[in-house]
């Protein structure tokens, strides 16, 4: 071989190696543009290629989301939602949201009831935007036509008087079941409680007539022990629909390691909140705090285990008035912690979950892992679940 023939030859190994150094760089890298997209005329932020096509293609489940009317998490039933609401809600990306809230005090049964009966009718009278859900095949449905599927769930259970109710409450459209609302109730404890019993006898048997109706068992604010002997009392995967992960902030609302590999175990899905003080115990709170738990979960039991519970309304809690906010903060401990905001930064508007991709992917995670958080491990989990 003359020397020419030796050069050429060492250039094109030269080249070789650099084309293949440019490619897993390419590879490795989380490849965030492509071009840029305004999703919202009244918004500045810009969102890449690939974060607007992962939103188009995703089931976006939210597994606690209240429906909020007008900035007020009351809605007037009887008046039509206003027509910048039916269309943030539209741009928002959402295929689907837990509309739940907590109920506490006497009479839960009628309180229940009336509430289920009001929320049929809402959804209803607003089927341009949202479509009731009854079966996991309905997600599927609002994704087609480009509407907002409404999952109704309840954040306790003392309006299960007896297991006879489950089925009675299912019928009515109840599709996720929280076992109690930070306090002691029948079933069990709270995550505030300052003792922790464990599911008592009567929590196994509405456990167990859950799980026969094809109702979601939901422990997203029990304490430790009852949330342990939830999962084992269940015989179908369960939900931690929106928690935290405690190793990173020592909060009584975010769960143990113990507590969501046990989850993972049997095949359940957890949702990550955007709660400033659930995700973090100083500031700043930023989304990149709020994917540190989804990273978490992901590494400790796998990414299929993991996918999103805000537990925000459409604009945060931030954006509520003021009155609102302060009343809701008062019917809780002090050990909830509240600071002067809410909402972990970039996510009090209708397009956080545009947010959380871009930093999904800024933090290397796969089309495939995104799509899964996103919604697709929720929408696995409730099509095992519901009957």
């Amino acid at each position: 071989m003359d020397a020419d023939d030796q050069t050429d030859r060492a250039r094109s190994t030269m080249a070789r190696r650099t084309l293949l150094k440019s490619a897993a760089a390419s590879v490795a890298a989380p490849a965030l543009s492509l071009g840029s997209h305004q999703v919202f005329a009244q918004s500045t932020r810009k969102y890449s290629t690939r974060t607007v096509d992962l939103m188009r293609r995703a089931i976006v489940i939210d597994m606690l989301s209240p429906v909020v009317v007008a900035g007020d998490p009351v809605p007037i039933f009887s008046k039509p939602i206003s027509d910048t609401l039916k269309a943030d809600y539209r741009r928002s990306g959402l295929t689907a949201i837990s509309n739940s809230v907590g109920f506490l005090g006497p009479n839960q049964k009628v309180q229940v009831l009336q509430y289920m009966l009001a929320w049929s009718g809402f959804a209803a009278r607003n089927s341009d935007v949202f479509q009731l859900v009854g079966q996991a095949a309905d997600i599927d449905k609002a994704k087609r036509e480009g509407k907002v599927a409404m999952i109704m769930g309840i954040q306790n259970a003392d309006h299960f008087e007896t297991p006879d109710d489950v089925r009675e409450f299912y019928q009515f459209g109840q599709r996720i079941g929280q076992l109690t609302y930070n306090a002691q109730n029948l079933l069990g404890a709270g995550s505030t409680e300052r003792v922790d019993g464990g599911l008592s006898d009567f929590g196994a048997a509405i456990v167990a007539a859950m799980n026969d109706v094809g109702m979601l068992v939901d422990v997203s604010h029990c304490g430790d022990r009852t949330t342990l002997d939830a999962i084992a009392a269940s015989s179908k995967a369960i939900a931690i629909t929106h928690g935290n992960v405690r190793a990173i902030n020592n909060h009584p609302r975010c769960k143990t390691d113990e507590a969501i590999r046990a989850c993972a175990a049997k095949g359940g899905v957890m949702g990550i909140t955007n709660l400033r003080m659930f995700v973090r115990d100083r500031d700043p709170t930023t989304i990149d705090h709020v994917v540190d738990h989804i990273a978490y979960v992901a590494k400790l039991v796998g990414v299929e285990h993991v996918g999103i519970g805000s537990d925000q309304h459409l604009y945060g809690y931030d954006n509520l008035p003021p009155e609102i906010v302060k009343a809701m903060q008062a019917s809780f401990k002090s050990s909830y912690g509240f600071r002067e905001k809410l909402d972990s930064d970039d996510t009090s508007h209708p397009q956080r979950n545009f947010d959380l991709t871009e930093a999904l992917i800024r933090r290397g995670f796969s089309d495939q892992d995104i799509l899964g958080i996103l919604g697709g491990n929720f929408r696995r989990l409730l099509g095992a679940t519901w009957l």
